[in-house]
């Protein structure tokens, strides 16, 4: 064993962290209670969520699949994501124990529906339970945006990005879903978080920091982007492990630790992936339920030379096909077809609290601008903006959930703010947090179709976003228990987009676009995204309707 790589393991104490805590830190007692009472009231929201949604359009897939792994211990749907953060939502699966029938055919999303609605299941319990373990980890996932924040702020920094993180709006609207989205960010923010304590301590924390890395990379794949980043960060806090220890060291001697630095957090990351491949089937089987596609040049060649199982390669070619096909946006208004690169900025501006981007960009001027701060500011803010470049580049405008990392980040910046110890920065801070909790606790329970005030509120997303932003068939059956008590009798038409089964919650309505539109009279029921998609006959119908009010700021209930 090399010197270097000698250094490199070695657990030792630091000698100086980049930051010192503030002084004047709360009384012991205080920070504890106040951590605990942040992440209760944000478990309580995610768990009232959780408890009236019903499954979203991406959801029974998951959890189909988790049920597959549970009992048939095959890899055989839902390639394009991998395994783990659908091993997760197993775990809750398991205390559910649903009725399964591993021989139904058709598509993933056929065995989803099957499974819930088909199979004398309770889906009302079952998602409960699938939810439940995401739940658990986006609260987690707080306690290491408390940590992040303050390693570089003391514990006030640390209470400050933790109620920034439990108010944000995506964050509880995601977290309280068996979905993947905040899980990857999560995984991403707590290798960041580890790869800055390597600094000091890199045979501690960087292979933490690639086992973080690699549960990222083993939920979803749009977490990849964030390898070479992290072996980046890895690399530079191995270099200043090893300056500290021999400050003479020669350049040599740099790049062998800065090799070794990034060379461990690879092969963690990697071993994380093929674990949570060998999870499910130890023979890494591969069976697709449904076609796998053909990629030719580049793409071919980088899938190709990925040292992942066959599962993961194979994925990465659904991944590839998806984003070859024409998808549908909505932003401000305008309907359009293929990608735009601002949108996820424009429906990050809609979607988050104007107190949490105001105090979240401020406190990252402040990570670059302060002197001691500076050393962290790689850390914090380089792998969610190569992330979202990277997710600005996809065909596929669907929402925010894409790019979760961002609240999770300017939360954690947040706390910086304050480093310079300005009197007003205290205060203004402060002011902020509370204007973020105030609009969070505004928009309770409909999380998902949040905006802020500057753009309508939750009652006005649907004008300016669509899908997983607004409508993503989470209100199916709040919408049964108003035609219930409101319109009992009524003839209703319904154009519902999302994986609920109507008739299962009792609505029995026809689709509208079926018939002329001189027969369609009644309670028109249109889900907010199908408004923003209308185009033809249905738009002219939808022009001579009266509006009558709304389910869930998500679905819009018109008189016809």
């Amino acid at each position: 064993m090399t010197h270097a790589q000698h250094t490199l393991l070695a657990d030792r104490a630091p000698a100086q962290d980049p930051v010192r805590p503030l002084p004047r830190a709360p009384r012991r007692w205080a920070v504890p209670v106040l951590v605990a009472l942040l992440l209760a009231q944000m478990a309580a929201v995610m768990v009232t969520a959780a408890v009236r949604q019903t499954p979203t359009i991406d959801e029974p897939v998951y959890v189909a699949t988790a049920t597959d792994y549970l009992h048939e211990h095959r890899l055989r749907y839902n390639p394009e994501h991998p395994p783990l953060g659908k091993l997760l939502i197993a775990a809750g699966v398991a205390v559910a124990d649903p009725h399964y029938d591993p021989s139904y055919p058709g598509t993933q999303g056929d065995v989803g529906r099957h499974l819930l609605y088909e199979s004398g299941n309770d889906p009302w319990r079952l998602m409960l339970w699938a939810r439940l373990p995401v739940i658990v980890l986006t609260l987690l996932f707080g306690l290491v945006a408390f940590a992040f924040a303050r390693d570089l702020a003391g514990p006030v920094g640390g209470l400050t990005a933790l109620a920034l993180y439990t108010f944000s709006p995506d964050l509880v609207a995601h977290g309280s879903l068996a979905t993947l989205d905040v899980p990857a960010a999560g995984f991403v923010l707590t290798s960041a978080w580890l790869a800055l304590r390597a600094r000091h301590r890199p045979g501690r924390w960087l292979p933490l920091s690639g086992a973080a890395l690699g549960a990222a990379v083993a939920t979803k794949m749009n977490a990849l982007p964030a390898v070479p980043v992290l072996m980046l960060l890895a690399a530079v806090s191995a270099v200043a492990a090893d300056r500290e220890l021999s400050p003479a060291g020669g350049r040599r001697r740099r790049l062998r630790a800065a090799a070794a630095g990034a060379g461990v957090v690879l092969v963690v990351a990697l071993a994380v992936v093929w674990v949570s491949y060998l999870a499910v089937d130890p023979r890494l089987r591969f069976s697709p339920a449904e076609p796998v596609p053909v990629l030719h040049g580049l793409h071919a060649l980088l899938v190709d030379l990925m040292p992942v199982p066959p599962a993961y390669r194979a994925g990465m070619r659904v991944q590839f096909g998806l984003e070859n096909q024409p998808w549908q946006g909505y932003l401000f208004g305008h309907l359009y077809t293929g990608p735009l690169w601002y949108y996820l900025p424009a429906a990050l501006l809609v979607k988050t609290p104007l107190g949490l981007l105001a105090v979240g960009l401020a406190g990252a001027v402040a990570l670059v601008a302060v002197r001691r701060l500076r050393p962290s500011a790689p850390y914090l803010l380089l792998p969610p903006l190569v992330l979202l470049a990277a997710a600005m580049t996809s065909t596929r405008d669907f929402g925010t959930r894409y790019a979760l990392f961002v609240p999770m980040s300017l939360a954690v910046a947040a706390a910086c703010l304050r480093v310079p110890r300005r009197r007003w920065a205290t205060g203004a801070t402060a002011v902020l947090v509370l204007c973020t909790a105030v609009s969070s606790l505004g928009t309770f329970p409909y999380y998902l179709p949040y905006s802020n005030e500057a753009f309508g509120g939750p009652a006005g997303t649907h004008r300016v976003l669509h899908d997983s932003n607004v409508d993503w068939g989470q209100d199916l059956g709040r919408l049964a228990d108003r035609l219930r008590t409101r319109y009992p009798g009524e003839r209703v038409w319904l154009v519902y987009k999302g994986s609920g089964v109507p008739a299962y919650y009792g609505i029995r309505a026809e689709d509208p676009r079926g018939v002329p539109p001189e027969r369609v009279h009644g309670l028109l029921v249109v889900s907010d995204s199908a408004v923003a998609k209308a185009r033809g006959t249905f738009a002219r119908l939808l022009a001579s309707r009266r509006a009558v009010g709304d389910v869930g700021h998500s679905i819009s209930l018109y008189r016809r």
